[in-house]
């Protein structure tokens, strides 16, 4: 419960850095929209031509769709790595007491973008081995399959503030990322967990509130349905982009101050020590 408290005070100081740098929203925005683009893109070829029947009539389909995939993860995995870079840089920025902008983060992430290319394509690579592997295994298999893909979320979670801090390539950054996690696993959990269960609550009351009113709104004239439906949407839109940028702060300042002892005036000492307070 100690542990749970002090982390919903860390989850507040990253609310408090959001609130001075509104605009590191702008990368989560990015992000997702980036993400959807591409996605669009990938996709149309593939109904183009017949979608999954297409595949079908193929004699062996199986290295065209696990070649296609990686191919999908690799660009996914690189846009999503180069917007969070940019993020963790401007939060960096901001911690060691300066005033970034969109401009500073994306500098940093153009910089950055080889170190991007590789873990993405290290992301990638264990991705579709775990799926590949998950296909092919019955429900138990599946589940140690989940576990063993959750461990390497977490042991890469520092990744890109490792990246974004040092001149190091991507597999440098990922073993230092599994030495920190050793000594923040505790705290990374938990703070992940604590800004899990604040969006969730944040979703819930969004949901509690805006679906009952779309409801009744809609009984009284259907002409609103629509806007309102499309205001609930945005709304849901814009607390998953509140969540990411969180995200990125947190992990931001879990590592400076498990590289350097100080997180930055916004996380007072007496909360990050016992963060890491040890074993």
């Amino acid at each position: 419960m100690s542990r749970m408290s002090n982390s919903w005070a860390m989850l507040k100081a990253s609310a408090t850095v959001l609130r001075l740098d509104t605009e590191l929203l702008i990368f989560p925005l990015l992000s997702t929209l980036s993400v959807i683009l591409i996605t669009v893109l990938l996709a149309a070829p593939m109904v183009f031509f017949g979608g999954v029947e297409a595949l079908e009539a193929l004699d062996d389909p199986g290295y065209l769709v696990y070649s296609g995939g990686f191919v999908y993860y690799l660009i996914l995995y690189t846009v999503i790595f180069f917007f969070n870079t940019g993020l963790v840089g401007a939060t960096l920025i901001r911690l060691d007491g300066g005033d970034p902008t969109v401009a500073d983060g994306m500098n940093i992430a153009i910089k950055k973008l080889p170190a991007i290319l590789g873990y993405a394509t290290i992301a990638a690579t264990v991705g579709m081995v775990l799926r590949a592997i998950e296909e092919r295994v019955g429900v138990l298999g599946r589940i140690v399959v989940g576990l063993i893909g959750m461990s390497w979320t977490l042991t890469t979670y520092l990744t890109v503030p490792v990246l974004v801090s040092k001149d190091v390539g991507a597999i440098e950054a990922v073993k230092e990322s599994a030495s920190i996690f050793k000594r923040t696993w505790g705290e990374q959990v938990v703070g992940n967990a604590g800004i899990g269960l604040a969006s969730f609550m944040m979703f819930a009351v969004m949901t509690g509130v805006g679906v009952p009113l779309v409801i009744l709104v809609s009984s009284i004239n259907e002409a609103f349905a629509i806007p309102m439906g499309i205001t609930l949407g945005v709304g849901y839109f814009f607390l998953a982009l509140l969540s990411a940028a969180l995200k990125g702060i947190y992990s931001a300042a879990l590592y400076r101050f498990a590289t350097t002892g100080d997180a930055g005036e916004q996380f007072n000492a007496a909360m990050m020590e016992q963060a890491f307070r040890p074993k």
